[in-house]
């Protein structure tokens, strides 16, 4: 799948997001929603944090710190089973590097936590989904992943 290793640069450390870091996490998510140009009802980030920082949840999610402590990049993701394999795919859902940071090599770092979390737990393959306009995250993923040519629809209920 990836064509090149991925590894850690330019920051302290990627770890588990904790309800300790509910202040930099929401700055962190609101950016990444003002991005994509989207809103959620606060009530929506709000469980989406909760469900983050459950142990028993399905979805999870990193944060990495520079070599300072300043929260820079946040990762949500979770696994699924897939009809094409006994395993399970990872989707990795969501992925933000602060706007300063770009090309720093913490969304290199923020994929590779991702990548050996669905390595350890017997994933399949790792996938994720961008925007067609997002040139400098889909330069990143050129660099570390296959494009599949796969074409997104969806139906909103």
């Amino acid at each position: 799948m990836a064509r090149g290793p991925l590894r850690s640069l330019a920051m302290a450390s990627i770890t588990p997001v904790t309800s300790g870091d509910h202040a930099e996490w929401f700055s962190l998510w609101n950016a990444y929603l003002a991005f994509y140009e989207s809103t959620l009802d606060a009530e929506v980030s709000d469980s989406t944090f909760t469900r983050l920082v459950d142990p028993e949840s399905p979805i999870h999610g990193a944060i990495a710190r520079d070599d300072e402590g300043v929260a820079c990049g946040i990762v949500h993701w979770l696994a699924h089973p897939a009809t094409w394999t006994r395993t399970t795919y990872c989707y990795l859902e969501d992925l933000f590097v602060d706007p300063g940071r770009r090309g720093s090599g913490i969304g290199t770092a923020l994929i590779a936590h991702v990548r050996a979390w669905a390595e350890q737990n017997g994933s399949t393959k790792l996938y994720w989904l961008t925007a067609e306009t997002n040139a400098t995250a889909r330069a990143l993923y050129d660099r570390v992943s296959t494009r599949t040519g796969m074409i997104q629809y969806q139906i909103t209920l």
